[in-house]
């Protein structure tokens, strides 16, 4: 196999820091961070409040932790939170919501993971002893399990507008919101400012080892800073992390397009094939694709690729998710499709 193998296409949080990034990690300024004395998590802290047009913003350990404090820091125990059927929080974060903060999580059935406004305000309940208040609703974009599909920015505008006057805070899932932002064609801030709060990731697409953020009001972020204490996410010299974030802000974010492009590359190839059929238009870096017809499973599909050198996910006997990121260069998106397609063809 050549040095592009393995071709690894499971998710964006295989990248590894690069040697600029690692020098940059090697050479932090660090303090203790419980004390907020570490200097470099501190300038990270401002310039994702920046990015953002935050008022401030806080270092957490994982996009889990992140989602969890904004919950946890906006609402009460036995209160009701909205979000789309398929969203990370309701499927992959363990429950936490109910466990940590003793929330109700409500599905509503978005459109590729997208929720109307219409939609959310003739859910919200509350006013009767026997109803849950409904006090947030959650928002993810880009969405993952609907294949990196991106909001526009007139129904968050709307969704923001009908939350206000509902006393309902919107809280943006902003996993992936660099590569929304990319998509769009506009500034972080311009996504952002339809939220009260927002979680971002650093180890996804902009290939930092660990790291996320939440951001919001001063306010906000004071509670929130209890939560990550309570959640046991204080850390001290954690400046060594947070300079791997703040490298991959300044630059890795314009280059999220290379991705973006590689996955609409790589699903014009597959297409090639009837028997896979891919959920259009492919917005950003993930590719949702469903097999049809007489073929193999997915999962075996799957098995028979790693083989060769692919590695992708299954999401089902079915179905299997693609995913470029800054550790798949553009030379090994034609060798990963032929690999993909001779193995259907098995």
């Amino acid at each position: 196999m050549s040095n592009i193998f393995p071709i690894d296409l499971r998710s964006d949080t295989v990248t590894k820091p690069t040697v600029a990034m690692r020098k940059a990690m090697a050479n932090a300024e660090v303090g203790d961070d419980v004390f907020g004395e570490d200097p470099t998590a501190n300038r990270l802290q401002e310039r994702v409040a920046e990015i953002l047009g935050k008022e401030a913003a806080l270092f957490v350990p994982s996009g889990t932790m992140g989602n969890q404090i904004c919950l946890a820091a906006q609402t009460r125990p036995g209160d009701e939170v909205l979000l789309d059927e398929n969203a990370h929080i309701f499927n992959y974060e363990g429950g936490a919501p109910a466990l940590l903060a003793g929330l109700q999580l409500r599905t509503l059935p978005g459109d590729r993971g997208r929720l109307k406004a219409d939609q959310i305000a003739n859910a919200v309940r509350g006013g009767a002893s026997h109803l849950p208040p409904t006090t947030l609703v959650t928002v993810e974009n880009t969405h993952n399990r609907a294949g990196g599909s991106v909001y526009d920015l007139g129904e968050l505008q709307r969704i923001y507008e009908i939350a206000q006057p509902k006393h309902l805070i919107v809280h943006m899932d902003g996993a992936r919101l660099w590569n929304a932002a990319v998509a769009l064609g506009c500034p972080e801030a311009n996504i952002a400012r339809f939220t009260d709060s927002v979680s971002v990731c650093f180890s996804k697409g902009l290939g930092a080892p660990v790291g996320s953020a939440v951001a919001g009001s001063r306010d906000f972020i004071k509670r929130a800073h209890r939560f990550r204490k309570l959640f046991g996410g204080g850390a001290r010299q954690v400046g060594i992390l947070a300079a791997g974030a703040l490298h991959a802000l300044e630059n890795h974010r314009a280059r999220l397009a290379d991705d973006h492009a590689h996955a609409r590359i790589l699903t014009e190839l597959l297409l090639q094939n009837n028997r896979i059929q891919i959920d259009l238009p492919v917005e950003t870096n993930i590719i949702m694709a469903t097999l049809t017809g007489e073929t193999v499973s997915a999962p075996e599909l799957v098995t028979h690729c790693a083989r060769d050198g692919v590695l992708f996910f299954p999401e089902g006997q079915h179905r299997f998710r693609l995913v470029t990121h800054l550790d798949v260069p553009a030379e090994a998106i034609e060798p990963a499709a032929k690999i993909i397609l001779k193995n259907l063809a098995q």
